[in-house]
C-alpha cells in the first residue's frame, strides 16, 4: 500500500495539466512554482526547451513588500521582461496549484500589464 502525500497529489495534477498545454516560441508557457517561502515563474519555450524570461520573489527589484503585493510586482516584472523579449501572448501553467491567492494575484498582474494569458 502506497502513501499518497500532498506533494504526490500536486505532482499528479501538474502532469495532468502539462499533458494539455505546451509553450511555443510565439506563445510560451508561464510555469509557476510556489513554495512556503515564495513564488517563482518562468516563460518556457517547450519546443526548443529554452527559458525566455524568469522572475523570483527574492530579486532586489521586488523589495520587501507584503506577500500579496510581492506576487503582483513579480507578475508585472515578468510581463515587462516578456515584452522586452517580444512576447505578447502566453499560456498559464499553474503547476498543479489551486488558482487562488498568490498564484491568482500573479496571473492577474501579468494580464493587467498587457500580456494576453
Amino acid at each position: 500500500m502506497s502513501v499518497i502525500t500532498k506533494e504526490n497529489r500536486r505532482l499528479k495534477r501538474r502532469r495532468r495539466v502539462r499533458a494539455k498545454i505546451s509553450g511555443t516560441a510565439t506563445r510560451p508557457r508561464i510555469s509557476v512554482f510556489r513554495s512556503n517561502r515564495g513564488l517563482s515563474a518562468q516563460l518556457v519555450d517547450d519546443v526548443s526547451g529554452r527559458t525566455l524570461a524568469a522572475v523570483n520573489w527574492f530579486e532586489s527589484e521586488l523589495g520587501s513588500a507584503s506577500k500579496a503585493e510581492r506576487a503582483m510586482r513579480a507578475g508585472q516584472l515578468l510581463a515587462e521582461r516578456a515584452k522586452a523579449a517580444g512576447i505578447s501572448e502566453a499560456v498559464f501553467d499553474r503547476g498543479g496549484y489551486r488558482y487562488h491567492g498568490h498564484v491568482r494575484a500573479f496571473a492577474e498582474a501579468i494580464r493587467e500589464a498587457g500580456v494576453t494569458v
